[in-house]
């Protein structure tokens, strides 16, 4: 998880969203514990009730259950839930965005699909030679 806090709403709100990124990116899969209230919050220095409660929205999405003197862990059919749940939202809410700019700038669809066939460029080298990750 990424330690930066966005100011644009709360942390136990970004807690709970980094979890759902990393069960929708396979880091997290049905029947793992989640990282311990204690271990989190001295991680990222915050408060452990924060962090209780942006597991709890979790949990009331049933996402994660508790196991009572275990912890928590990711539930059964969780990622489904969530791909389900977030193609929903990015066709309500981000693609109406997306498309609006395509149709503004005169994109075609053979451009976007030519662009997302090609090959990503490589990463910046910094003096060291090194490949430079300051933009993550």
């Amino acid at each position: 998880m990424d330690p930066q806090w966005d100011e644009s709403q709360p942390i136990y709100r970004q807690l709970r969203d980094r979890v759902v990124a990393m069960i929708l990116e396979g880091a997290l899969k049905e029947g793992d514990a989640l990282p311990s209230v204690r271990s989190v919050a001295a991680d990222f220095r915050v408060n452990p009730l924060t962090v209780l409660k942006g597991y709890q929205q979790l949990v009331d999405e049933q996402l994660v259950e508790k196991r009572r003197g275990l912890g928590m862990f990711v539930s059964t059919g969780a990622a489904k839930a969530l791909m389900k749940d977030e193609r929903q939202r990015f066709l309500e809410d981000e693609w109406p965005k997306v498309l609006a700019s395509i149709q503004r700038l005169g994109l075609s669809a053979g451009e976007l699909l030519r662009l997302s066939a090609a090959p990503a460029p490589p990463a910046p080298r910094t003096a060291a030679g090194k490949e430079d990750d300051s933009s993550n």
